[in-house]
């Protein structure tokens, strides 16, 4: 993938008097990535999340259509991952931690100018601590803040839709495509925590009834889902249906803000 498109948005590549200058503060979003360092499975590398949180940004920015604009803060690679705790690989931050570190991006955007701050979220486990540091960051610096966070079809199947929680059939996929000297695809396995079909309403995702789960009660390997169904032409196939839904989604929050500026 190209990354000329990034590097010319990333902020801390950038000099003094360029950030200074830059036309579009108003309305145009500082983005950063919150991912993870985390067990995916024996067959995927810990930085599963961080990759591609960083191909989602590339991708769309290639695909990002005229008079849209923003720009990347640098990302957060370690997220709220204690879920996985037992299992090697994974480093994490406490939710005080994550909170502290967005709260601090948040403060020197707003500093230098800018008038909205938006994340791109590839860990789960951040959810939460993201949303409610979102709210803060509004009311203390009075930023525009939102997720970006389209919802592109890539046709998996409903069992995977699910239950492919994790290390699952799209991440196996997107790896393959992206970094497959780093995938060991004949390590992957499917391993499912339950199936469509089954008694009741509770389930560790996806649902309006939830619990807390850790990922050793869901499965024994680390991965939940489908694993080997993800193959590298999926991957070829589903990672530019990605990078256009985060652009138009990008585009979108841009004219929003543009009207309101």
């Amino acid at each position: 993938m190209h990354v000329q498109k990034y590097r010319s948005r990333y902020l801390p590549a950038m000099g003094l008097a360029e950030i200074a200058a830059l036309p579009d503060k108003e309305w145009a979003p500082v983005i950063v990535a919150t991912g993870a360092i985390e067990q995916h499975g024996p067959h995927l590398p810990v930085a599963v999340d961080a990759f591609i949180a960083e191909a989602i940004i590339t991708l769309a920015l290639e695909r990002l259509p005229a008079g849209a604009s923003c720009y990347i803060a640098p990302p957060i690679t370690i997220g709220k991952s204690n879920e996985h705790t037992g299992f090697p690989g994974t480093l994490m931050l406490t939710k005080k931690t994550l909170r502290a570190l967005l709260l601090s991006v948040a403060r020197q955007v707003h500093a230098w100018g800018f008038k909205s701050l938006c994340i791109i979220n590839t860990h789960g486990g951040n959810t939460a601590v993201d949303a409610y540091t979102l709210r803060e960051i509004e009311l203390k610096l009075g930023l525009r803040t939102q997720f970006v966070s389209p919802q592109v079809d890539l046709g998996i199947s409903e069992q995977e839709n699910f239950f492919g929680y994790h290390a699952n059939e799209a991440e196996t996929a997107w790896m393959l495509a992206l970094l497959e000297r780093h995938v060991r695809p004949g390590l992957a396995v499917c391993d499912y925590f339950g199936k469509i079909g089954d008694p009741g309403e509770l389930r560790a995702e996806r649902t309006g009834a939830s619990f807390n789960w850790a990922s050793q009660d869901l499965s024994k390997t680390g991965i939940m889902g489908d694993a080997p169904a993800g193959t590298k032409e999926k991957g070829e196939r589903w990672l530019p249906l990605v990078g256009q839904g985060y652009a138009d989604e990008i585009a979108k929050i841009c004219s929003r803000a543009r009207a309101g500026a």
